[in-house]
């Protein structure tokens, strides 16, 4: 299992905006672009968006349906690859002081990634998960403003 955390200086409910526009899976996880609604009202569980995925000049089309939903904590995911198969994503949102604590942790289910499953995956998943957490950061750090107190939350610059 391949879990990661990170620390997104902006509120819960912030990160939160994010997680639910489905318009924007695409921008902050690693190797999709193009997310748009398939069906249901994304993030209500049942609900699924649908991704394109490029590998050079190859392109393939990827699905997410939402398997769990706690508003606004827990929202966890099932990733369907094709003949690749499926996997689970569960990301936890939680504040932290002022800031909010974000886990991913994913795990093949289905199809070939289930069945290979082992150490070099997951350390895959890890790399994977480092730029996501990132990519999920700069977006909700870009969409919302720091809160009144955030410079004083700032280490001062050097000069």
């Amino acid at each position: 299992m391949a879990a990661r955390h990170h620390l997104i200086d902006r509120s819960p409910s912030a990160v939160w905006a994010v997680l639910e526009d489905a318009h924007l899976y695409g921008r902050w996880v690693v190797g999709t672009s193009e997310s748009r609604p398939e069906q249901g009202h994304w993030p209500e569980v049942g609900s699924s968006l649908v991704y394109c995925v490029r590998l050079g000049p190859k392109e393939f089309t990827g699905r997410t349906v939402v398997r769990r939903i706690e508003k606004p904590h827990t929202l966890e995911l099932e990733a369907e690859a094709g003949a690749l198969g499926s996997a689970r994503i569960a990301l936890e949102v939680r504040p932290w002081g002022e800031k909010t604590l974000v886990t991913v942790d994913e795990h093949p289910l289905r199809g070939v990634g289930g069945t290979l499953h082992n150490f070099l995956l997951d350390w895959l998943i890890q790399i994977r998960h480092r730029a996501m957490l990132a990519r999920l950061t700069r977006l909700t750090e870009r969409m919302t403003p720091p809160g009144p107190d955030a410079a004083a939350r700032r280490p001062a610059a050097a000069g």
